[in-house]
């Protein structure tokens, strides 16, 4: 696995904790809430502005992507 690889699977597991943290979730529920919301896709995609970002920006957006895809949080 490549650097690269490994540091874009370091920030998403980083934003799911935040995630979970702002929201009061455990670390899998906000996996399966963003899992089920696009959250996670939207992670992928959008990496490499994302990651530009603090966490707390990442986590707004994530938290807009998933309400633009059903969520209610």
């Amino acid at each position: 696995m490549g650097k690269d690889i490994r540091t874009q699977i370091a920030y998403t597991v980083c934003c799911i904790n935040a995630f979970a943290e702002r929201y009061g979730l455990s670390a899998k529920q906000a996996f399966t809430y963003l899992k089920l919301h696009d959250g996670l896709i939207f992670l992928d995609e959008c990496y490499e502005a994302e990651h530009q970002l603090s966490i707390s920006d990442a986590v707004s957006d994530l938290a807009q992507v998933c309400r633009n895809n059903g969520g209610k949080l």
